[in-house]
């Protein structure tokens, strides 16, 4: 039997070596007993379960035991499954757990210079430096590439930013924030890791989200905060320097939606089989099943665009538009598939138990991060057009 016997028809899931199995399982077990019971008591207050954080940690999943015992390497097939399985059970918990295995990761392999990426990296995967990425700011979004307004000026040996960072999640929980600011004197970009307890470095919690209410999101501001050079990743001087960060980030993304429309799939599958009408189950009438066959399209075509996207990345084949044109789809059937699961559910469908609403209101926030629909589908069609849209 395959590792989601539900959700994963076509068995995506099977190329995964038996080392990368364990090491899901093992999570899966840990998702079951400390996750799954407290996690509709957190979305309804809005409450981060922090007790978990050093648990998290102590997985050691960014580098697990069982690929070190079998001399592999993490790959992306890998990393994406490895988010899948945390989505499955709760999108916030997922967006968290990808602060660190993408967010700060693709920051520093694709902006640290090779001396700083040799010593950074084996901090993150011990979970010493803990980071997520800041760039959307409180006036921009989708246009950070020409309208980001925070600063930095150099002084000496030191980095001197300002400015504000919106949306930033679990910053409160982080040692560092890998923030991107402009060079006043140049127009250059840079990315600076600067440490949380930094003078002049604010962190406030944004409340009354109604989507990943779990995830303590965060506004930031900046006053005179001072950085050291050595904190700059060194590799970032232009937005295509970012955009290598952004393009790992978005393919992340894909999985996170795939595993969320599946969780939903599941528990909607869950309900129908035990709710009666008529005297008969849900699940047999003839209109449910049709709606079960269309969140199994999307479910089955989410994995085959998040996998073939990994594939790509293995291959070293992959390209913005791939990410962008998989966020653009995926996200789509995700904003589907959650809707007639609530569907499925009937007026049970609004409140928490059946464990479709948390999955609903998720998928909105899922649907427009890292790269929105219309932004993710203008990336995929300059590659196919070969003509840009943006202004």
């Amino acid at each position: 039997m395959g590792l989601y016997p539900q959700c994963d028809v076509y068995d995506y899931a099977s190329e995964l070596t038996p080392a990368e199995r364990s090491a899901i399982l093992r999570l899966r077990a840990f998702l079951d007993a400390e996750v799954a019971p407290i996690v509709d008591d957190h979305w309804e207050r809005g409450l981060f379960p922090e007790h978990l954080i050093e648990r998290i940690a102590g997985l050691r999943l960014l580098d697990p035991e069982e690929l070190r015992r079998a001399g592999e390497a993490v790959r992306p097939l890998f990393e994406g499954f490895r988010l899948f399985e945390i989505a499955r059970v709760d999108a916030s918990m997922a967006t968290y757990f990808s602060g660190q295995a993408t967010m700060i990761t693709s920051a520093i392999l694709h902006g640290a210079s090779d001396e700083q990426r040799a010593g950074l990296m084996r901090q993150v995967v011990e979970y010493r430096l803990r980071g997520v990425f800041a760039i959307t700011e409180p006036e921009h979004g989708s246009d950070v590439a020409r309208g980001l307004e925070s600063t930095a000026v150099r002084d000496g040996d030191e980095w001197v930013l300002n400015g504000a960072k919106r949306w930033i999640g679990s910053a409160a929980y982080a040692t560092h924030v890998c923030v991107v600011a402009k060079e006043e004197s140049s127009g250059a970009m840079r990315a600076f890791l600067v440490p949380r307890d930094s003078a002049g470095f604010e962190i406030s919690r944004i409340p009354q989200k109604a989507s990943l209410r779990i995830v303590n999101n965060a506004d930031i501001v900046m006053r005179d905060v001072r950085v050291p050079d050595s904190l700059r990743l060194h590799g970032v001087d232009t937005f295509a320097d970012v955009a290598r960060m952004l393009r790992h980030m978005r393919a992340s993304v894909v999985w996170l939606a795939a595993g969320l429309q599946a969780g939903a799939y599941e528990a909607a599958l869950r309900y129908i089989a035990t709710r009666e009408q008529f005297g008969r189950p849900l699940a047999r009438f003839q209109l449910v099943q049709g709606k079960v066959a269309r969140m199994l399209d999307n479910v089955t075509a989410g994995l085959g665009y998040a996998s073939r996207v990994a594939r790509m990345h293995e291959e070293g084949k992959y390209a913005d538009e791939h990410s962008a044109l998989a966020k653009y789809a995926v996200s789509r059937m995700m904003r589907e598939t959650v809707a007639i699961a609530r569907e499925l559910c009937g007026g049970n469908g609004i409140v928490l138990g059946t464990g479709v609403m948390r999955h609903f209101c998720d998928a909105e926030a899922v649907y427009t991060y890292e790269g929105t629909d219309e932004i993710s589908g203008l990336v995929a069609t300059r590659a196919a057009t070969g003509t840009g849209a943006f202004v």
